[in-house]
């Protein structure tokens, strides 16, 4: 796993050492799905894609939404990538976009294989802890996109044993406040945590 506060953080080059011969990365941008912003989509998309290209990788985008209801053909599709890299949005909309596609049960199927590269940043790391209690300080835990069901979840896909804290202490980033008002909450309530400035980044693996 590589685990960044923001973007690709200040040591993309333990990304690389963690990757076997398989370089394609499916870059997943579904954590932007509350925005309506079309172009603002696609430039983020092209933007992660660039900057993993920039790292000698093959990042194509693979948008979990064409795979709602379809979770046999999202497993084909990605066992094509030594590497899915997750971007960061809303935790609530990419948890909603993970159970709708089967990506949540197929990434925990992985976790024994030892063959898949996990990276992203923020709500693509929030994601993993084992709860997404206390996210709502920051992440509008409401938001309903089209084509997307109502009810919120809760759960975490448990592949990391800590809440995540991004951007924390980060100047210049718009969630900072919120999310030293987070981290007091993992405090307050006893949950183990860890908080990241931007540029930071947790490698488990390799």
């Amino acid at each position: 796993m590589y685990l960044s506060s923001f973007r690709l953080g200040n040591h993309p080059e333990r990304l690389v050492e963690l990757l076997g011969s398989n370089k394609r990365v499916a870059v997943i941008p579904n954590a932007l799905d509350y925005s309506d912003d079309i172009k603002r989509r696609k430039a983020g998309v092209q933007r992660e894609i660039d900057d993993l290209v920039g790292l000698g990788l093959l990042a194509e985008e693979v948008d979990l939404r064409r795979y709602f209801k379809k979770s046999v053909e999202l497993g084909k599709k990605l066992s094509e990538f030594g590497t899915v890299w997750v971007r960061g949005g809303n935790t609530f909309v990419l948890r909603r976009a993970f159970k709708e596609s089967g990506m949540d049960e197929w990434l925990i199927n992985q976790r024994s294989k030892n063959e898949l590269v996990y990276a992203g940043y923020s709500a693509g790391v929030c994601i993993l802890s084992p709860s997404l209690k206390g996210l709502e300080i920051v992440d509008d835990p409401d938001i309903v996109n089209e084509g997307y069901p109502k009810e919120t979840i809760w759960e975490g896909l448990g592949l990391i044993d800590f809440a995540f804290a991004p951007h924390f202490e980060s100047p210049g980033h718009p969630e900072t406040e919120a999310v030293g008002r987070e981290v007091e909450y993992y405090k307050g309530h006893g949950i183990k945590y860890l908080a990241l400035h931007d540029g930071e980044v947790i490698v488990i693996g390799n």
